[in-house]
């Protein structure tokens, strides 16, 4: 029961970002659900900001959640190659705030830095586009990346190494996502713009009784009367040492 609880709840949540997304999108970033039945994977493009080394790039990523959001934090990964200090090779991205609530002296990381479930999409998103601009170098996850962002910084701008495959990894994705039909924003006013996305298909207009079958009202009823919330899994939800 606790695990249908934990499920119909994550799905609500969901239900409700998404929806709000759709609705009120903010700039930066745009959503849709990888599959219209699915609202446990999202795919996310996220737009280089403006006087940025990104600037005028589109990098995609591929959000999952675990079916006791928002207790435990969601996944990404880059499916867009992107040469980051906190960014693995195969595109998981490290960043404190998708890593669970625990005490660990060796991360570096205060708890409250990390997740908590009063965070959401928004928050993750555009805590993100921060990160892209201003790597995390204490623990870096390409420390290659990390010696060369340094380098660039240090020489203020100088030492081009950096600079120079940045810049051509965000022509590319901005290539890659104008063949896909995707406007990319390219200038400040462009980018602030909060422009209606509208779905790829009438299945993707969410509606959140679309996800829970009948049995779902009495169960989250059950939750509002005072019920315990849903024990968090021991197990990572999916982030482990990203």
């Amino acid at each position: 029961m606790a695990n249908t609880r934990a499920t119909s709840s994550a799905l609500r949540a969901l239900a409700v970002e998404y929806k709000s997304l759709q609705e009120e999108p903010v700039e930066g970033f745009c959503v849709k659900l990888v599959n219209d039945d699915n609202l446990f994977e999202w795919e996310v493009a996220i737009f280089g900001p403006p006087d940025t080394l990104y600037m005028g790039g589109c990098f995609k990523a591929r959000m999952k959640f675990p079916t006791d959001y928002p207790y435990s934090p969601p996944s990404i990964r880059f499916l867009t190659k992107v040469w980051h200090p906190n960014v693995y090779e195969n595109g998981d991205l490290c960043i404190s705030i998708l890593h669970p609530p625990i005490d660990d002296p060796q991360s570096g990381e205060l708890p409250c830095e990390r997740w908590n479930p009063t965070q959401n999409v928004r928050t993750i998103l555009l805590s993100v586009i921060s990160l892209l601009n201003e790597p995390n170098t204490y623990s870096p996850a390409n420390v290659d990346a990390s010696v060369m962002y340094r380098r660039w910084r240090d020489s203020k701008g100088k030492d081009k190494e950096y600079e120079n495959i940045i810049r051509k990894q965000a022509m590319t994705a901005r290539a890659e996502a104008e063949r896909d039909g995707l406007k990319v924003p390219l200038t400040l006013e462009d980018y602030c713009i909060k422009t209606q996305v509208k779905p790829n298909s009438s299945e993707q207009q969410v509606e959140m009784t679309d996800f829970y079958d009948d049995d779902y009202d009495e169960e989250y009823d059950d939750l509002s009367n005072g019920s315990e919330y849903p024990e968090e899994d021991d197990n990572d939800s999916g982030n482990g040492e990203l």
